[in-house]
């Protein structure tokens, strides 16, 4: 909890400290300490061997001159270094020998040099698994870490169903299946751009589905236990050229894809055998799927905050690993 600090609290304690400027004038200069900084971050940079300056090397930079107003304000919000025991970071979108996006870097590369720095360890995971482990920590659904289960990442970027062993502190992760083409997530945001919502779009076409009265039959592509979710975006296009409401385009989209989702469960389940489920991922924070799955296979979700949110499933496993125990809540 000290740890839990938002731009608003940051905000007030700079204007409590250093008081509101009434100036109006809109030039904007580097003040003397604000240039050492930057000198110094420079230092750590070329010491570190890397050809940038990142905001891992301003941190370490403020830390060491360390009495800036930047310091001031962590000391007044009782933020010690000394609190921080781990760190954890996503290193690579699944957990799979090639898996590879190079924006991972960054932020690995960030963690070991904190790491470094505050001298404790790093542990790395994927953003799979960090999505699955927001899941299970906000659903409190601790007991699937000894047991195996059926999840779901349904996202902008993925449509996967995996077969996770949990083994005490995390699990093992083996692809079950996946979309063959395009994922849930950019169907509905392709779809929602095209009735005129704001990107990304799951949020306002939920609203707008939820108030269409029509009645809906869906047909969705399966080869085997895989999904094809690319005719979607065409079938929905057809639907607003001949002149359908956008409520019941929206929901014509959610229960595509909700039905899609459900015929994939069945057959995994069919072919792996009974299992929990859950679902995971930036998709599955939509109402009208999730209630239907709890219903229909007593599924673990994450509140919709954290269905999209990969950085509180990471800081989870990091922790679990951090203490290699199992943890109550």
């Amino acid at each position: 909890n000290k740890l839990r600090v938002t731009e608003d609290i940051l905000e007030n304690k700079i204007i409590e400290i250093e008081g509101k400027n009434s100036s109006e004038s809109s030039d904007v200069t580097l003040s003397p300490r604000s240039k050492q900084i930057l000198e110094l971050s420079g230092a750590f940079a070329n010491k570190l061997k890397t050809n940038y300056i990142g905001t891992e090397h301003i941190l370490l930079a403020l830390a060491q001159e360390g009495e800036g107003l930047g310091m001031r304000i962590l000391s007044s919000l009782d933020i010690d270094s000394r609190d921080i025991a781990a760190i954890g970071a996503s290193s690579r979108p699944r957990p799979v020998d090639g898996s590879y996006m190079p924006c991972f870097t960054v932020g690995e590369n960030t963690a070991k040099i904190l790491s470094s720095a505050l001298k404790v360890p790093l542990y790395t995971f994927s953003h799979q698994e960090g999505h699955i482990a927001a899941a299970l920590y906000d659903s409190k659904s601790e007991n699937l870490f000894t047991e195996k289960f059926l999840a779901f990442h349904v996202s902008g970027g993925t449509t996967e169903a995996v077969i996770a062993k949990g083994n005490g502190y995390g699990f093992s992760l083996d692809l079950a299946a996946k979309s063959l083409d395009l994922n849930a997530g950019q169907a509905i945001d392709r779809v929602g751009l095209m009735l005129g919502l704001r990107f990304p779009c799951g949020a306002e076409l939920e609203k707008l589905a939820l108030k269409n009265t029509k009645k809906i039959s869906v047909r969705p592509t399966l080869k085997e236990c895989d999904c094809c979710l690319s005719g979607l975006e065409n079938i929905c296009r057809r639907l607003l050229e001949n002149n359908e409401s956008k409520e019941y385009i929206a929901a014509y989209c959610i229960e595509y894809i909700r039905k899609t989702l459900s015929l994939m469960t069945d057959k995994l389940l069919l072919k792996y055998g009974t299992m929990p489920v859950l679902y995971a991922g930036g998709v599955m924070s939509d109402s009208i799927i999730q209630n239907s799955f709890k219903e229909k296979y007593n599924a673990a979700f994450a509140q919709p905050s954290l269905s999209s949110d990969n950085a509180v499933g990471i800081a989870y496993l990091a922790y679990r690993k951090y203490k290699n125990v199992h943890t109550e809540f």
